[in-house]
């Protein structure tokens, strides 16, 4: 992984600490905006949630969250009002920085009623424009821990605005890991996750947003009771051109050959035509090679849109269960056609 250079403000601090005298830290002005830093000590902040507090609402000044080497026990939102902002692990490496949560869609939450899948997520991310980089984001609940439980989806992130990416970050978590998830399916948003690791074992990459997940290490895991893995479930507005894209990135499994499928049609809303493709994608030994699609609750994925292209390994196989595109039509289905919008967003690297 790349290194992120430190800020002025964790140097200082840093040094001054080193020799044995308190300091109290202020906003670093950057020539590209202001950083705020978080650690457990000797920083700013201690937690993150202050961090993003702090950040001046619908702010024209960019600003970065920089945070140390540490586990952080959090569960953050970043709201809608938090223009223009950077979360950052300062090492560089996703593996020092962790944010870890294991709330879970049946558990009772304060005040009532139940946390659902979207409540669950250790982190909600609300507004546009918003990045990370170098993070761990976790959900650590499991199913086999808690027998008794049923509605054990358990999200990492829930990624709830638009235009936001995700570089070299590492998603993990069991049942529904990461969400693209718009509050108004008609309205696409959309998210871009660069690098990194997203690890989960059901429906684990999901939701009604255009996600592109790209040159990414997807890791289908196979420790938490689950008899069989599905890699995503989108459910896209028929209204939507685009839903989920993986592209360029490498798929592993522990499963048992024939165990994995790459995803389940979910129809939570009536006019749901879900739409994923798979291409340029290295394919494990585990999938069902004859039937790599199924659906949720009844839904089928014949009424939907799925495709496949160019993609290599074990389980890349061709037949008419799964459909591909052709070297003319794959044009129109890359990292950037899914992410322009109408606005021209481009941030694939």
């Amino acid at each position: 992984m790349p290194t992120l250079p430190r800020t002025l403000a964790l140097t200082v601090t840093g040094m001054l600490c080193a020799a044995g005298l308190s300091v109290t830290a202020a906003p670093v002005q950057a020539a590209s905006g202001v950083t705020l830093t978080v650690a457990h000590s000797g920083a700013q902040y201690s937690s993150i949630q202050a961090a993003i507090n702090a950040v001046p609402n619908n702010s024209s000044t960019p600003y970065t969250i920089s945070v140390a080497a540490g586990t952080y026990d959090e569960y953050l939102t970043v709201p809608a009002s938090k223009l223009h902002l950077t979360l950052a692990g300062a090492t560089g490496n996703p593996a020092d920085v962790k944010i870890d949560g294991s709330h879970y869609a049946g558990q009772s939450k304060p005040g009532g009623g139940t946390y659902g899948t979207q409540g669950s997520a250790t982190v909600h991310v609300q507004a546009p424009g918003f990045t990370a980089k170098y993070v761990s984001f976790r959900n650590l609940f499991s199913r086999l821990a808690n027998p008794s439980v049923t509605a054990t989806q358990a999200v990492a992130v829930s990624m709830e605005g638009d235009r936001q990416t995700y570089l070299d970050c590492i998603f993990y978590g069991h049942q529904d890991t990461l969400l693209s998830w718009s509050s108004s399916p008609t309205t696409d948003i959309r998210q871009y996750v660069y690098g990194g690791e997203v690890e989960g074992d059901v429906d684990f990459i999901f939701g009604d947003g255009s996600l592109v997940v790209d040159r990414s290490h997807i890791k289908v895991l196979d420790d938490d009771g689950f008899t069989g893995g599905y890699l995503a479930a989108p459910a896209t507005d028929a209204g939507q051109r685009y839903g989920i894209l993986i592209t360029g990135s490498t798929v592993t499994s522990t499963f048992a050959a024939g165990r994995l499928y790459l995803a389940r049609a979910w129809k939570p809303f009536g006019n749901a035509s879900p739409q994923m493709v798979v291409r340029d994608t290295s394919l494990p030994a585990a999938l069902n090679t004859s039937n790599p699609w199924t659906g949720i609750s009844g839904a089928t994925w014949t009424s939907g849109r799925y495709y496949e292209y160019a993609n290599t390994g074990a389980g890349a196989t061709v037949n008419s269960a799964r459909p591909q595109l052709n070297s003319s039509s794959a044009g129109a289905y890359t990292a950037a056609a899914y992410l322009a919008g109408s606005d021209g967003w481009n941030p694939v690297q």
